[in-house]
């Protein structure tokens, strides 16, 4: 099939890749023209593994091309994905300009019957509000339909390539059958194609996302609660996730979501609420807890060092929002960086591929590391901020030489407090028993 992706960012490029894996004919659209210099050359503007190969395969293979030519794509097309910015506004609504500007650039090109598929992650209504721009600067026929991603960052191939499940908003009989065709490789081994209206699909993202952070957030209260009376987090995670009904899945707590998904989709979901008249109570409550959650190391650090981060240097490990991305939108990284700094302390940052995105929001104010050792020598204290695979099996006798002062505060318990406990240095995980406490 011919196919364009108009947005070249994150969901763009993975969308735009895997469907020329299976064999499309695809064009991905940017109007930032340095990006398409750089796509053109095999290169990744964000870090997702697996992308890059699959990028310079597809190029190679003339499946895949890059242009900021949105005319030339939209009549190339039968299929045209928008993977556009939805940016959350000061009321948390999402904002659709983007989308809505290109849909009226769409009306003006159509040359025949098109698939116009939302792949962005927009409101509920959205499909209905791109479908009467277009038709009111062409008398060509063409569907509208809402295709939600579920994608993962650091998982993102996968993800695409074989997913649990693809959700497909349309009313269309015959957008159905030619979207069907689309994802029928990616469904080989049975995984649902779930076609519904545009409506529902529309909403199943944001309550998808909406589910997974509230279970998120209410294992981090459980973790809290487990502090104060004493229990083991580790323990009661392993007996809920044990019920078929929970499962294990987001379970483990820590300092808070973020990304470009949770936050943004929490606060589009309560707006939307909002418009219709109800209120949201439990994704409001979602949301005040993580933003203290996000604080909880800060406290537990301001409290072994009796409020006096002055002239104290704390080694950070971890600033992406999670392993195996370079994503730091909203991530539980900056509020605890931005508290420690406003405390007095002195901030020796390490991650492996979010230096360069670290910089952009901290820029002079932090020191940076590429070693994840160096950024311990003279430290007072250790944040794990981001659980990467790499921090799970440190040397700790290099650790305990480097460090003026040898105590951790694991924001994401990759260690075993039994195991600390033989280390002898001082361990603070979440929801666990603090050992070798001085």
């Amino acid at each position: 099939m011919k196919i364009s992706v108009i947005g070249s960012g994150y969901v763009g490029l993975v969308a735009g890749t895997c469907f020329a894996e299976s064999g499309n004919d695809v064009i991905c659209v940017d109007n930032d023209i340095n990006k398409i210099r750089v796509l053109r050359k095999g290169q990744t503007p964000i870090y997702e593994p697996g992308l890059e190969e699959l990028l310079k395969k597809n190029i190679k293979e003339k499946r895949l091309k890059f242009t900021n030519d949105l005319e030339k794509a939209v009549k190339h097309s039968e299929i045209i994905f928008l993977a556009l910015p939805t940016p959350q506004s000061e009321d948390g609504s999402a904002d659709l300009k983007h989308v809505l500007s290109v849909a009226e650039q769409i009306g003006k090109y159509i040359n025949g019957y098109k698939i116009i598929v939302n792949k962005s992650t927009v409101p509920v209504g959205t499909a209905f509000k791109v479908r009467d721009i277009i038709k009111k600067h062409t008398k060509y026929e063409f569907d509208v339909v809402s295709n939600p991603e579920f994608l993962k960052e650091g998982a993102a191939i996968n993800d695409f390539l074989k997913p649990d499940r693809v959700v497909i908003g349309t009313t269309s009989e015959k957008a159905r059958k030619i979207m069907g065709d689309l994802y029928a490789p990616f469904v080989r081994t049975g995984k649902p194609i779930l076609f519904m209206d545009e409506l529902s699909a529309e909403l199943t993202k944001y309550a998808a996302n909406a589910l997974l952070a509230t279970k998120v957030t209410f294992m981090n209260e459980i973790a809290n609660i487990c502090e104060r009376v004493g229990a083991d987090v580790k323990y009661v995670r392993l007996g809920v996730g044990s019920d078929e009904r929970i499962g294990p899945q987001f379970l483990f707590p820590g300092v808070g979501f973020g990304g470009s998904c949770f936050p943004k989709d929490i606060a589009a979901l309560v707006k939307t609420s909002s418009d219709y008249g109800y209120d949201f109570q439990i994704l409001k409550a979602v949301q005040n807890v993580n933003a203290e959650q996000k604080k909880l190391l800060v406290k537990k650090i301001l409290k072994y060092f009796h409020n006096k981060l002055k002239g104290k240097t704390i080694a950070i490990w971890g600033l992406s929002f999670k392993p195996n991305t370079d994503d730091m939108r909203e991530a539980p990284s900056i509020t605890i960086i931005n508290e420690l700094l406003k405390n007095g302390a002195k901030i020796q940052a390490h991650d492996p591929v979010a230096i360069n995105e670290a910089k952009k929001i901290f820029g002079k104010k932090i020191k940076y590391f590429k070693n994840n050792y160096d950024a311990l020598k003279g430290a007072h204290a250790l944040a794990i901020v981001t659980e990467w695979g790499e921090f799970r099996r440190p040397d700790f006798d290099r650790i305990k030489k480097l460090m003026k002062n040898c105590v951790i505060f694991d924001g994401r318990n990759i260690y075993e407090p039994e195991m600390m406990k033989e280390t002898g240095i001082t361990y603070y995980p979440i929801g666990r028993k603090v050992v070798n406490d001085k």
